[in-house]
């Protein structure tokens, strides 16, 4: 091919390509602006600890409604556990006890806030995730969400650093 048979100037598809090219850049910053902004907040990569936060941020709700059948449901990941209270040692009466008089915060749940939260355990990903609660204003509780089973558990292994 020689200059004097070159194919004609496609003018739409220099512009196809350079959208394209702009576009998979802005893709490109979008993702990492989301994912490293997951992170920075406290929240997991891409925000992926949102899940478990929400259903902390619930039990708690349950807890200062006193709607102690909900949040030991929750706190189960069972909703029709009425059905079988006979398959768990850790019974409601013992729930309800330990999260009012036997409170981790001397007292009944009046307020929370999910502060932040971190993926935690063995593995690529992790087995679980710390989710940093503060409750009544000034008392930090760690709590454990355990991935396989969505199961709640207190105290976390270990504390956050924040």
């Amino acid at each position: 091919m020689s200059l004097l048979n070159a194919p004609e100037y496609d003018e739409k598809g220099e512009r196809r390509k350079k959208g394209l090219l702009i576009g998979s850049g802005v893709a490109l910053l979008l993702a990492v602006v989301i994912g490293l902004g997951g992170y920075l907040l406290g929240h997991g990569w891409f925000f992926t600890n949102l899940r478990a936060e929400h259903r902390v941020s619930n039990f708690f709700t349950s807890l200062e409604s006193q709607d102690y059948n909900k949040a030991y449901a929750i706190w189960m990941n069972d909703p029709e556990w009425q059905q079988h209270p006979q398959k768990y040692d850790y019974s409601l009466k013992r729930f309800t006890e330990d999260w009012t008089s036997e409170s981790p915060v001397n007292g009944p749940i009046q307020s929370h806030h999910v502060d932040i939260s971190k993926t935690d355990g063995t593995g690529a990903f992790g087995t679980g995730i710390i989710v940093a609660v503060r409750v009544n204003g000034d008392h930090k509780l760690f709590m454990w969400y355990e991935k396989k089973d969505g199961t709640l558990t207190y105290p976390a292994p270990h504390e956050l650093e924040y």
